[in-house]
């Protein structure tokens, strides 16, 4: 009996031994796998990446993790459209093609208008003489000063009471306006002023400045380089009916009101309305007429414009500065 106890208690102190044994191996495991984390941790690349299989910490969460890794919002996209200016179309328009065709690479009247009104298209140069956009004023003289217009005509079914000569298409526009001006029953008119070279401008202010003085000359008549009458795309036109009239007795005829409702249609506009003297620096003259072609006189009267200066956004020029 003494020694069936005695192999017992061998047996329960043994499996004692055992369970801590046990105990003991599974805390070094532990504390071996700890340290082995904390060391390849330590050492591992700073921009090494974590496995988030390893790392449930470091797993996205499910919506972020189904986006696709290279995802970009288009508005962080970069804009990869040229300047208007450094298009193939602007460019070669520019190069070879018509006042037309640049217009048309723009878009249209209303794109190029706004182009140049918020100083997008550098490659317009609004005062380079020749072109249909050309704006002639006092702050802006023409460039080449002396420029002189080709190829030139003279209207073919209108009185001609003095000059006459126009470039080709601005006496084109004027014929086609003065024969449905007379179609609507408005009556006829007549040219009283059509180009005026740089020398032939010189006396023509000179003799202004004789009969009214330098500030009332300024008001009606414009300085040698800074006359649209240069540029072959203005013209004065006047009243005829058993006779033609004069220049201050245009305003008010049924021929000027039509001119104003309608001249858009051709291409023209009346360059000096009354009530802009501020921003034109120049007296009204119903009776002046600038040719700017047809797209961009379309785009003027739909927006309400009353003077080329507003219309491309330039500075009021109402002196010589």
């Amino acid at each position: 009996m003494s020694e069936t106890r005695s192999a017992a208690r061998r047996r329960v102190l043994r499996r004692r031994r055992q369970r801590r044994a046990l105990v003991l191996l599974t805390l070094a495991a532990a504390v071996t796998v700890t340290l082995v984390m904390v060391l390849s941790r330590a050492f591992a690349p700073e921009d090494a990446v974590a496995d988030p299989a390893s790392d449930p910490a470091a797993s996205p969460p499910a919506a972020e993790a189904s986006l696709p890794a290279a995802s970009t919002p288009e508005a962080d996209q970069p804009d990869q459209t040229p300047p208007i200016c450094e298009t193939d179309a602007v460019v070669t328009a520019l190069d070879s093609g018509s006042d037309r065709d640049v217009i048309t690479a723009f878009g249209g009247a209303e794109p190029f208008r706004a182009a140049v009104a918020e100083g997008e298209a550098p490659c317009i140069d609004l005062h380079e003489a020749g072109r249909l956009w050309v704006v002639a004023n006092k702050r802006h003289p023409l460039s080449p000063i002396d420029h002189w217009p080709t190829p030139q005509a003279r209207p073919q079914g209108l009185r001609i009471v003095a000059g006459g000569w126009l470039l080709d298409q601005t006496a084109a526009a004027l014929d086609e306006l003065s024969a449905d001006l007379g179609a609507a029953g408005a009556g006829k008119i007549g040219v009283s002023s059509g180009f005026r070279p740089y020398d032939n401008q010189v006396e023509t202010y000179n003799r202004h400045v004789d009969n009214r003085g330098k500030a009332a000359a300024d008001l009606r008549s414009a300085r040698p380089g800074h006359s649209e009458h240069q540029t072959g795309l203005a013209v004065d036109v006047v009243a005829c009916d058993s006779g033609c009239g004069d220049h201050d007795g245009f305003g008010g005829t049924p021929q000027s009101d039509w001119i104003v409702e309608n001249a858009w249609r051709y291409g023209f506009i009346v360059r000096y309305e009354e009530g802009h003297t501020p921003t034109t620096g120049y007296s009204a003259e119903p009776w002046h007429l600038r040719f700017i072609g047809r797209e961009l006189a379309a785009a003027y009267a739909d927006g309400g414009f009353h003077t080329l200066e507003d219309f491309f956004g330039l500075e009021p020029a109402p002196d010589y500065g």
